[in-house]
């Protein structure tokens, strides 16, 4: 859910992050553990694959070629310096006749690509039945493309490196799988109108990214409202948030700015959070009105 957050500071039931991940030389790989407990469980799956590799007389040339990887990839599995999708996992665990171990390892290691303050949101996306979320400063990661994504992180400061970049545009595009979920999750998107006119990355990257929204907004479960400029009336001044609720009814809103983070669980808080929400979209453009504003500025590109 975060957009541009990474660290969180405050009371009982903060979560942040934005859950950054990492593509390996080969392409797909996966991501990297990313604090010290989610690197002992993969330090621990790569030793548990390199010991059935080793009893199977496989060098990890062989190993790597009938998986699809390199040999110094299968290296960085085996010492738990990357971590193997889940269907890499059911390749090896087949090819090594692990007869269901190495899959065992699938949730723990999908857990410890996220630090662990953010492995309780991380899950909670993932079994959202809706999710809402007001955007007054970028557009919701979520909804990002790619080139805007890259935009947004390489004007952070302090500086973030190229590879810090890369973790985090992965971390993001992988999140995105909520946007096609089986079965749909409801998403709800109100946007400020000043994050449709912030030309971040250059008028390309603009245009790529209304492109990309009108896209979205065509989908069955996604609606897209824009909250205009000329507005005289907002509930939602105090800033951007999301809410998301769960499978079961329970519901959770997370906020972030300037590097602190918080999800707030407290049903009085959430309730209201809600009826906040409520409000702004009834301020906001219609979903109509508001694409028909997006196909505009796109056309005055």
């Amino acid at each position: 859910m975060a957009e541009t957050g990474e660290r969180g500071h405050g009371g009982a039931g903060a979560v942040v992050s934005l859950g950054d991940s990492w593509e390996n030389d080969d392409g797909a790989a996966g991501p990297r553990p990313e604090d010290d407990t989610g690197r002992g469980i993969v330090v621990a799956f790569g030793q548990t694959m390199k010991t059935l590799r080793l009893r199977q007389g496989l060098e990890r040339e062989e190993f790597g070629r009938r998986l699809g990887y390199s040999a110094s990839t299968i290296a960085s599995f085996e010492q738990g310096r990357r971590i193997p999708t889940p269907r890499t996992i059911e390749r090896a665990d087949d090819e090594l006749g692990a007869d269901g171990l190495l899959c065992l390892w699938k949730e723990q290691l999908e857990r410890a690509q996220y630090p662990v303050f953010f492995q309780g949101m991380a899950t909670l996306e993932k079994e959202a039945m809706e999710l809402v979320s007001y955007s007054t400063l970028v557009f919701n990661g979520l909804v990002q493309t790619e080139e805007y994504m890259r935009a947004v992180l390489a004007m952070r400061c302090p500086i973030l490196d190229e590879e810090t970049i890369e973790q985090r545009v992965a971390a993001r595009l992988a999140r995105q799988v909520i946007l096609d979920g089986r079965p749909a999750p409801l998403l709800s998107f109100v946007i400020g109108e000043a994050v449709l006119r912030h030309r971040y990355g250059g008028r390309d990257v603009l245009r790529g990214q209304l492109e990309h929204l009108l896209l979205i907004g065509q989908k069955r479960n996604v609606v897209i409202q824009v909250m205009p400029l000329d507005c005289e009336d907002n509930a939602g001044v105090d800033g951007p948030f999301t809410i998301v609720t769960r499978k079961d009814g329970k519901k959770f809103v997370y906020a972030e700015a300037q590097g602190t983070s918080a999800l707030q669980t407290d049903p009085e808080q959430t309730a209201l959070a809600g009826a906040r929400y409520g409000i702004i979209r009834s301020q906001a453009l219609s979903p109509r009105e508001s694409l028909e504003l997006i196909e505009g500025l796109l056309g005055s590109l």
